[in-house]
């Protein structure tokens, strides 16, 4: 492989470090109340550093696929497709199910702890329903010769303005037109397929409140699959412009950047229901951040600090699921202590980080970045053995 090969497949597996990474840094805070703005996600609309963690992940499975293709594409191909898509999903549900077990032993989080309320829509299931469409939408617009299929950006170019012209007519027309947490079309759908008892138990108006939506629904993850073909679309520039794919994909990133900006006052940015601007937006930031992570100079230091997202990125699937089954135990009260607030390991390891450092902020973030660390440590004897479980 070229050394242009190499630093765009480093790249990659750097982007899907950092958006793994972005992940647990926004669940696990030491203190909730004490989260850095940047690191919450927004309340409805608008759009924060939290928000661009899960599209960057989609945009990195979109990159992927395209950097498989030309391919041949036969039975065996769709089986391949068809399992990985059914395996997400059943990973999905059964971290969802890990959940509903905490509840039931007591963690005290919202909802319900037997199965009658497992979520069903989630993280893994929409990034399994994201792949397996933008797969067979690529292949569907390719060029076929033989049994080989090729990539056609252009074709793959109006099936995402078709996704988000049309998703944007659907939330505006089709029905009320609103696009407030109960009100809008997904949650409406929502609500009628999978109903209130198997959506997100914080997806609720107010804490504790009659759950409304999902974030991860049904309809919001077909614009959620344009941002996997934008990520195809930058598989590709990275595959065919190698020299100049820097300029081309940093160009392209800020100028759906700037359209999704330009759109919000007439369908405004919104991650719970992925508006067409958020998925342009975040597209974009994806694209940029590609960029530089492709453009960065070969370095000792600079590939020593990359060192821990290529971890995470070489084994992202497993590293959420690892560090889900952390965060259920990270929040679970279950240590021997008098002090309410000290009984989960989140608890205990905020009170400490406040002790050594003295300031609520800094002490909540330490404690999300050391599960950062553990999780790459966990990872790292898969990383020198180059084994990288792949679904």
């Amino acid at each position: 492989m070229s050394a242009t090969g190499v630093e765009r497949l480093t790249a990659l597996d750097v982007l899907r470090g950092l958006a793994v990474a972005g992940m647990i840094l926004v669940v696990s805070p030491g203190d909730w109340g004490m989260a850095w703005t940047w690191l919450q996600h927004a309340e409805w609309d608008g759009w924060r550093v939290a928000d661009m963690v899960f599209p960057t992940f989609l945009f990195s499975v979109g990159v992927s696929v395209a950097l498989a293709f030309p391919r041949d594409v036969d039975g065996a191909f769709w089986m391949r497709v068809g399992r990985r898509v059914l395996l997400l999903i059943a990973l999905g549900l059964a971290t969802e199910a890990t959940y509903n077990l905490m509840v039931a032993m007591g963690s005290g989080g919202p909802g319900q702890g037997d199965l009658g309320h497992l979520r069903i829509p989630g993280v893994l299931q929409r990034i399994g329903l994201c792949y397996g469409l933008a797969t067979a939408l690529v292949v569907m617009t390719g060029q076929w010769a033989g049994r080989r299929v090729s990539l056609r950006p252009g074709r793959v170019g109006t099936v995402i303005a078709a996704i988000l012209i049309g998703y944007w007519l659907l939330l505006v027309f089709v029905g009320d037109g609103r696009t407030d947490p109960e009100g809008n079309l997904g949650a409406v759908i929502d609500r009628a397929l999978f109903t209130p008892a198997h959506l997100w138990p914080l997806g609720s108006v107010t804490w504790g409140g009659p759950v409304v939506y999902d974030p991860e629904g049904l309809l919001s993850s077909l614009p959620a699959t344009a941002n996997v073909l934008f990520g195809v679309l930058a598989g590709h520039v990275c595959r065919a412009r190698a020299a100049r794919a820097t300029i081309f994909l940093a160009a392209g990133g800020l100028v759906l950047f700037i359209a999704g900006m330009a759109l919000d006052p007439v369908l405004v940015v919104n991650k719970r229901i992925w508006t067409s601007s958020f998925a342009l937006l975040s597209a974009g930031v994806s694209a940029v951040m590609l960029a530089a992570l492709i453009a960065l100079p070969r370095h000792r230091i600079i590939d020593g600090v990359m060192s821990p997202f290529r971890v995470l990125g070489g084994n992202a699937i497993l590293a959420f699921v690892i560090s889900t089954l952390l965060g259920r135990l990270y929040g679970f009260p279950f240590l021997p202590t008098a002090d309410a607030a000290q009984r989960t390991p989140q608890g205990w390891l905020n009170a400490r980080m406040l002790s050594l450092l003295g300031e609520p902020h800094w002490a909540s973030f330490a404690c999300a970045v050391l599960m950062v660390a553990v999780m790459t440590l966990i990872l790292v004897p898969l990383h020198r053995r180059s084994i990288h479980v792949r679904l």
